[in-house]
């Protein structure tokens, strides 16, 4: 198993298409702005470049991390200590991975873990953030619902596109 670069950057970056479109007005925009006490004045004068590119950059870590969770063929590989060690492997592996290697790497099935990441994993760590910040139930379920619906099709991403 190799990294795929390029589908953990599209990963990445599918986390700001979905935000355009969850954060604008007329979708969760202006129930979001309410729940955070966030002002057109207050955006203005924002450093957008930093925030984007600490987003971006944030979002490429989730994505890394990620394929993990959503791409089977990492435990494997995991197994035998990782690609510099595939040559010196048993022939179990090899013969496994033969058989298995493009088992379950489809957009439906790395969209079902991503899914289960979001919901069993983003949405909790949202939640106890909110809870502390006194942060109503809408704000978790607005923010909540963005990682779920990120980290779905992250997955997805991740676990279609070939190593």
């Amino acid at each position: 198993m190799n990294f795929n670069w390029l589908a953990i950057l599209v990963a990445a970056l599918s986390t700001m298409v979905v935000g355009f479109i969850w954060y604008n007005p007329k979708v969760f925009g202006t129930a979001w702005m309410k729940e955070t006490g966030m002002t057109e004045e207050k955006a203005k004068g924002a450093n957008m470049f930093k925030i984007f590119g600490m987003a971006i950059l944030f979002a490429f870590l989730i994505s890394f991390i990620l394929q993990f969770l959503v791409i089977h063929q990492f435990g494997p590989s995991g197994m035998v200590g990782g690609p510099e060690f595939f040559e010196t492997a048993k022939p179990s592996y090899k013969a496994f991975m033969t058989d298995y290697g493009d088992a379950f790497r489809t957009f439906k099935h790395g969209a079902l873990h991503g899914f289960m990441a979001g919901l069993l994993l983003a949405l909790p760590v949202t939640g106890t953030n909110a809870l502390f910040e006194r942060k109503s139930a809408r704000y978790i379920l607005i923010n909540g619902g963005y990682w779920i619906v990120c980290f779905t099709i992250m997955g997805g991403i991740l676990c279609s596109w070939p190593a």
